[in-house]
């Protein structure tokens, strides 16, 4: 805060978050931050030559775009589903066919990468402009506050603000007040009901009692919400402190009154990437709806985690989406 704020120009200071970003980042993961620094160089060159295709969706930019999407895709898939897709090969073919490399998984690959992928898939829709200077793209990708788990911050919310911000005192009090809840969230709220949480339902369940096992229940319901979503109230905190203003993660979702409702309320960010880059270009409502659903929280759930538990704990809420979409909907309305 201090070097940002004693910078006199603006260029000055988005290469000081840039900066500090990667050393943030290099700080936890040494040999990972050059993964992200070749992560900022090939998007930044996808997007220039997608750019330099001209306008309109034709075939050289779809082409470009695939390429882009790929790469992207590669590097996410290799370092976190490695592991997962050599342990279902092998097990399906019955010897060791594939050798399972247990990689560490880079800290934040799943965020940065998406927003990677907004930034790419904007530039070609014609919704951003390109981004000439790689030092702002990569100011935008590893910007440390929401670096490591949210929100995902789309690079046409913030595409005005990376020259033309303005960080106020009234912005930067916002700011800091909003740091210090998330933050009181995780310490005070999140901490002490994971603790809870360990103590009944950590170990062996066979001795919970059930209102024991209830109690759990509700401590880690409480610990997941606090501890995410402080996280992204610090981070929103800290973006408003720089004068970025980043969007709302989570709105009181423990209210919803019905499931369709809690994911409009939860992970806002990632319920919208998935809405407007998956969704939406699959055909949305207009076609083959439930196999669009389906498709969405199948990758919901694998984007959690690289295991059939998350692929099953997904595709669990497509099929309250889908009951809730077809009959239960309008009931719950009324």
């Amino acid at each position: 805060l201090a070097v940002y704020f004693a910078m006199p120009w603006r260029p000055a200071k988005n290469v000081v978050l840039l900066l500090f970003s990667l050393l943030f980042y290099a700080w936890g993961e040494p040999v990972y931050v050059w993964l992200m620094v070749a992560s900022i160089c090939f998007n930044w060159l996808f997007a220039f030559i997608i750019g330099k295709c001209g306008e309109g969706k034709t075939a050289p930019k779809r082409f470009w775009l695939v390429m882009a999407l790929a790469a992207n895709l590669l590097v996410l898939g290799f370092y976190k589903y490695q592991g997962f897709l050599a342990e279902n090969i092998n097990r399906a073919i019955g010897e060791e066919f594939i050798a399972e490399l247990n990689l560490a998984l880079p800290i934040g690959i799943s965020f940065f990468t998406l927003q990677a992928i907004t930034y790419v898939v904007d530039v070609y829709r014609g919704e951003v402009k390109v981004q000439k200077n790689p030092l702002y793209l990569g100011m935008y990708i590893a910007m440390f506050p929401q670096l490591v788990a949210g929100p995902i911050v789309r690079y046409a919310d913030i595409e005005h603000e990376i020259d033309n911000r303005c960080a106020t005192l009234e912005g930067f009090a916002q700011g800091l007040r909003l740091f210090c809840v998330g933050l009181g969230k995780k310490v005070l709220l999140a901490n002490i009901a994971g603790q809870v949480a360990t103590s009944l339902i950590g170990g062996d369940l066979s001795k919970a009692s059930v209102l024991g096992a209830w109690l759990g229940i509700f401590a880690y319901t409480f610990q997941i919400y606090f501890d995410f979503s402080g996280y992204s109230d610090m981070a929103i905190g800290l973006g408003h402190m720089f004068g970025f203003t980043y969007v709302e993660n989570f709105n009181y979702p423990y209210i919803s009154k019905s499931i369709t409702e809690f994911w409009r309320r939860w992970h806002i960010s990632l319920s919208t990437f998935f809405r407007d880059y998956v969704y939406i270009p699959l055909g949305g409502n207009r076609r083959h709806q439930l196999r669009n659903m389906f498709i969405v929280w199948a990758l919901t759930g694998l984007w959690h985690g690289a295991s059939w538990n998350f692929v099953l704990w997904g595709l669990y809420y497509f099929v309250f989406l889908a009951i809730e979409k077809l009959f239960l909907g309008k009931f719950l309305e009324k």
